[in-house]
């Protein structure tokens, strides 16, 4: 991005240097957890892949990595509705160390799902990380094991997170001013 201001940022929330710091600093934690394993990451697209690439280069286990893709439907705004794969799993997670990588965990409906899901296909162990937590919106009570940040109940893009599908590819993450549609 150049110098200029974005037009549909309110404030940034994290830098890119805050968020490469923090970044480093939770790649360690989970290298010491996962010392003498090798870890699969499970990214859920499209969002998380910003998140994963980072995170990853950091990590010093062993890394193996896969992505689902989900679909949610929903017949009313705001409201939780279905969820479903759209991209499964292109290899088996039997046996595997899965660390499941989210970009952000809101509700708590879609990372339930996605838990009960992969589950069901008998990996050693399932851990969550996600790059932004907003657990004021939590509906449903679900693990995060490991999170980068925790963020106030507004609507954010950058580093993976959209509007639209565009802005992904800032390199930090700000509060978004938008029209609800």
């Amino acid at each position: 991005m150049s110098g200029e201001p974005l037009a549909g940022v309110e404030r940034v929330l994290f830098t890119a240097e805050e968020i490469d710091a923090r970044i480093r600093a939770l790649a360690a934690e989970i290298s010491s957890d996962y010392r003498g394993k090798t870890i699969k990451l499970v990214g859920v697209l499209k969002g998380s892949v910003f998140f994963l690439t980072a995170l990853a280069r950091y990590l010093e286990p062993p890394v193996k990595i896969d992505f689902l893709g989900i679909s949610s439907f929903s017949n009313k705004s705001g409201a939780p509705g279905l969820v479903r794969i759209a991209k499964d799993l292109d290899e088996s997670i039997e046996g595997e160390d899965v660390l499941l990588v989210e970009d952000i965990v809101d509700t708590g409906f879609t990372l339930r799902y996605l838990l009960q899901t992969l589950a069901g296909r008998a990996p050693n162990s399932l851990a969550v990380c996600t790059f932004l937590d907003r657990n004021s919106r939590r509906i449903v009570q679900v693990p995060v094991d490991y999170r980068c940040f925790e963020i106030p109940d507004r609507f954010v893009v950058g580093f993976g997170l959209d509007y639209n599908q565009l802005h992904r590819n800032l390199g930090f993450v700000a509060v978004w001013k938008h029209e609800k549609s």
